[in-house]
């Protein structure tokens, strides 16, 4: 009976250490499996997903530019703003000479006698001034 026992108690020995050698030895072997059937699932999304953020990148590299190119339209034209006083000064000075020029033909004009308005009529009809 001890011999039966210790037999027993060898082989589930053996049997265990056999089993603890063959995951040892095939543990490698399985991560590297899972590994790779992980890599196979999820790498045509990851290779979407760059596809996306390359796209998302170059849409966003034009925006940024398109804003930069506006502030530095905003910018310049506050650098404008001298060519604006400038501008504002000709046409007060054009007002003021028109409001001169307006005023010195209201000085020419004289009330004339209905036969004279006939023959400024007729001089400026024939071409006589």
């Amino acid at each position: 009976m001890e011999d039966q026992e210790m037999q027993l108690k060898v082989k589930r020995v053996t049997d265990k250490f056999t089993e603890s050698m063959y995951v040892l030895a095939n543990e490698p072997s399985v991560a590297l499996y899972r590994l790779q059937e992980h890599v196979r699932r999820s790498l045509p999304q990851l290779a979407q997903h760059k596809t996306d953020m390359q796209s998302w990148e170059e849409q966003s590299q034009g925006a940024i530019y398109s804003v930069e190119y506006a502030c530095s339209a905003v910018k310049s034209m506050t650098n404008s703003i001298l060519y604006f006083k400038s501008i504002e000064a000709l046409l007060r000075q054009t007002i003021h000479l028109k409001d001169q020029m307006s005023a010195s033909q209201g000085r020419r004009k004289r009330p004339a006698d209905p036969g004279s308005q006939k023959d400024g009529r007729e001089r400026q009809s024939s071409g006589l001034c």
